[in-house]
């Protein structure tokens, strides 16, 4: 589950570790308010507009801004609070703001210089180990010089189950060639870094920019959280978290349903039980010389209605061309998977109106394609992968 950057800044520093102060505003007058508030805490006259979706690269998009009076804050967050955001991580139409954080400036004048730094804790699956990723190189353009530098970018393996050591530590803190001032306060927050992303059941936390402020303190001025799904029962305040309203609308309607799904881009969509045969049907699909349009695993449990829930779910996308229906009845009965179907074409204005070819192998296999066939719904059934391949190929190519 993806977070807003206040609210991961909120976990973050539930830990202890130091972020900029910041409010989190809904329009432009509430900003103003928001801003007075920083004020009165920090004295500071400067502050940070930035706006909340889940996406990086907003600077460059335009979505962080930084106002010198009220004013500035108020016609700022005007711009801002319902534009439709691009950047590099975003859908090409862009992301809608909904809200913009008021935050306190970190970047004043001192004694010593300010140096931003790049860190990120996450899973390394093959490995089996979480990794702690970081740079000397921070900022905007991170992602150019892990294209470009690649050495800059350095990696450090944690074991999950002894968890960081002192000397790990350290040589993260020697590597990124940390100034002696803040050497020791490195070293606590990336220990507290990191006890933070085991304890909330991170998959991911990214910090960019990591600041070593003028004054010689380090910030976590940027961040991003990524919960863990799986690990939410053990979070409900996490879970309350949630914005539904930057998730993608097909995904969020078939979590509501009990189905597995994430949207793809192409136009070729499949329903398929079970992950291993998923993935398998999608390289089926990619062979044929087209590409899936989603993932979409119905599960062992699944009942008539899901299914029908399922094929409606699908062409409500308007890019999908075709649908592949591959089922391999085991726990899952091939006529409950027939029966949906042919629910789903009675439900939905017009009928199924894209070329379906379906795959109903195993329990009560010949039952599924009697109903199918006395239904008089127009399906291309295929019994082997071969078939379902040659059949998409003439369909689409």
């Amino acid at each position: 589950m993806n977070l807003h950057e206040y609210q991961g800044k909120n976990i973050l520093h539930s830990f202890g570790i130091k972020v900029p102060l910041g409010k989190v505003a809904r329009t432009p007058y509430e900003a103003i308010t928001m801003a007075k508030k920083i004020t009165k805490t920090t004295g500071s006259n400067i502050w940070i507009v930035k706006a909340q979706i889940h996406a990086g690269g907003r600077g460059k998009g335009g979505g962080i801004k930084m106002a010198k009076s009220l004013k500035e804050v108020y016609e700022i967050s005007s711009k801002i609070i319902g534009m439709r955001l691009i950047t590099p991580q975003t859908p090409k139409e862009g992301k809608l703001v909904h809200r913009v954080m008021i935050g306190q400036d970190v970047y004043y004048k001192g004694k010593s210089e300010i140096k931003e730094y790049y860190i990120s804790i996450l899973i390394d699956r093959n490995k089996e180990k979480n990794i702690i990723m970081y740079s000397q190189e921070g900022g905007v353009d991170i992602e150019q010089i892990a294209k470009e530098s690649q050495e800059q970018i350095l990696i450090e393996e944690i074991d999950p189950y002894f968890g960081i050591f002192d000397f790990q530590a350290k040589k993260i803190a020697f590597n990124m060639k940390l100034p002696t001032q803040v050497f020791k306060e490195f070293i606590i927050f990336i220990k507290t870094l990191y006890k933070a992303y085991v304890a909330s059941d991170a998959s991911m936390i990214e910090i960019n920019p990591l600041l070593k402020t003028s004054d010689n303190k380090i910030i976590a001025v940027d961040t991003k959280v990524v919960i863990d799904d799986n690990a939410l029962y053990r979070h409900p305040d996490y879970a309350a978290l949630r914005d539904i309203d930057e998730e993608d609308p097909y995904e969020v309607e078939a979590a509501k349903a009990g189905l597995n799904f994430v949207k793809l881009d192409s136009n070729v969509g499949c329903i398929v039980n079970g992950a291993g045969l998923a993935m398998a049907t999608m390289d089926l699909i990619k062979l044929s010389g087209v590409s899936p349009a989603n993932f979409l695993d119905v599960g062992g449990t699944v009942d008539a209605h899901r299914v029908e829930k399922a094929v409606c779910i699908l062409l409500k996308d308007k890019t999908i061309s075709a649908i592949f229906i591959n089922i391999f009845g085991g726990i899952v009965r091939c006529d409950t998977i027939a029966q949906g179907i042919i629910a789903a074409n009675q439900i939905i204005e017009g009928g199924i109106h894209v070329p379906l070819i379906v795959r109903l192998q195993g329990t009560n296999a010949k039952e599924a394609k009697k109903m199918i066939d006395q239904s008089r719904l127009c399906v291309h059934y295929v019994v082997t992968l071969k078939e379902a391949a040659a059949k998409i190929k003439e369909i689409l190519i």
